[in-house]
């Protein structure tokens, strides 16, 4: 895509809807860690947690603004979710499980708008 041409705002639709489901599951998952009988136990979840919701919250931001960064911090907020649903996996509280899965979905959100974004700008640059 050249300078200054924009995708639609559709095109990014279903990766933010992704993660901003994916900050809220992360949100929750480390209220809920913090909340545990042991929560040293839960210091790398609630951190990746908090980490994970953050990227997530970034993307879908710069996403809406059509930010030139949003590939590229999209990228990086895919390898934080993986991190994050890696952690999370590990143990077997619900709401861990439901972040995890949260965060492979948002992963798996990006790197699919990543790609979208990429076959777009190699037809609009042709």
């Amino acid at each position: 895509m050249r300078e200054g041409a924009m995708m639609p705002l559709e095109h990014f639709q279903s990766c933010m809807a992704a993660c901003r489901a994916c900050a809220a599951a992360c949100e929750h998952c480390a209220a809920s860690c913090l909340r545990e009988e042991d929560v040293r136990t839960m210091v790398r979840c609630i951190r990746l947690d908090l980490d994970c919701e953050q990227a997530c919250l970034v993307a879908a931001s710069l996403m809406a603004r059509h930010s030139p960064f949003s590939k590229d911090f999209c990228r990086l907020c895919a390898e934080v979710c993986d991190a994050c649903a890696e952690e999370c996996a590990q143990h077997a509280m619900e709401h861990c499980q439901r972040c995890a899965q949260a965060c492979r979905d948002c992963a798996q959100a990006c790197r699919h708008m990543i790609a979208q974004d990429a076959a777009a700008t190699s037809v609009g640059g042709a």
